[in-house]
């Protein structure tokens, strides 16, 4: 049967809207994500910030190289103001440590995708309560109407884990229990506290205890460890959940096999780390779960 010219007509106007659609379709592009021109990238001022962005610089020059993205980095202010800064520097990811990783991972969504594993083989950290072997202080019970100093709020070992060890003993309320606490900042400053006799008992990362301790073995002679928290990770790359998982995968690719290069190798000297280690959500169960114990427990009124 013919068809009429009013239905020769439709059928050809169906035509050019099935060609016109086809070729929309050939021409989408396969990804939804689009590679960035630069990737910035935060650090937290753990030391010297110069001599932290002199080791970083080497990394970030690799790893333009390897993803064919600028890498920039910036240093970010003090641990408590990580979330904030990472939302107003508008950073694509950060160098993170264990307790700011975890509040990051939970509250912006970061995904975990490497850490650094430093020259004496350790990818992981862990929190050191201390004292002058010279104060008579050699349990929680003796801490009791003593100074503490801790490093920052935002740090495990500076702060989360001794409200944890104080939890566990039935210490709710360290306003009460201690003559004075303060926050030195750093946990170089937290150790010197000690040291010095300005605080009685201190609390601060055991991979800068050691240095200090290894660079001055009189120190050793002076303190004494008399808690130790459990092991977490001490650094971690954490990048946010919008950039492409084809770079993040790529980002971590680079990172896991540095050590299997020449480059990366040279890199990695630089960088005073053996290698990166693949970093997971599971990693930070045990800060979250010391977290939600030890601040929903433990009151803390002021300085």
């Amino acid at each position: 049967m013919l068809l009429s010219l009013s239905a020769r007509i439709l059928v050809r106007a169906l035509l050019v809207c099935l060609l016109i659609c086809s070729a929309s379709l050939t021409i989408m592009p396969v990804y939804a994500f689009e590679q960035p021109d630069e990737l910035v990238i935060g650090i937290e001022p753990e030391h010297n910030i110069f001599d932290q962005m002199e080791r970083y610089r080497y990394l970030a020059d690799y790893l333009s190289v390897q993803l064919g993205v600028k890498v920039r980095l910036t240093i970010m202010s003090r641990y408590g103001e990580v979330l904030k800064r990472f939302k107003t520097l508008k950073l694509d990811g950060a160098f993170l440590t264990s307790y700011t990783a975890t509040m990051a991972i939970k509250e912006l969504q970061l995904e975990p995708v490497a850490n650094p594993v430093n020259l004496n083989g350790e990818s992981n950290s862990e929190g050191y309560i201390f004292v002058r072997k010279d104060s008579g202080i050699r349990s929680f019970q003796d801490m009791k109407g003593g100074n503490i100093v801790f490093v920052d709020p935002a740090t495990m070992e500076g702060y989360l884990f001794p409200l944890a060890f104080l939890h566990q003993h039935g210490i709710t309320d360290i306003d009460s229990f201690f003559n004075r606490y303060f926050f030195s900042g750093s946990h170089a400053s937290a150790i010197f506290a000690v040291l010095d006799g300005r605080a009685d008992i201190g609390a601060a990362k055991n991979t800068t205890y050691n240095a200090m301790t290894n660079n001055d073995p009189s120190i050793q002679q002076e303190l004494e460890i008399i808690a130790r928290s459990p092991k977490v990770p001490e650094i971690t790359l954490c990048l946010k959940s919008e950039i492409a998982p084809d770079l993040r995968e790529r980002m971590a690719n680079a990172l896991l096999n540095m050590d299997k290069t020449p480059d990366g190798i040279k890199t990695l000297q630089q960088f005073k780390a053996l290698g990166f280690v693949k970093a997971s959500k599971e990693d930070f169960f045990i800060i979250e779960n010391m977290a939600r114990e030890a601040l929903g427990s433990i009151t803390v009124h002021g300085k």
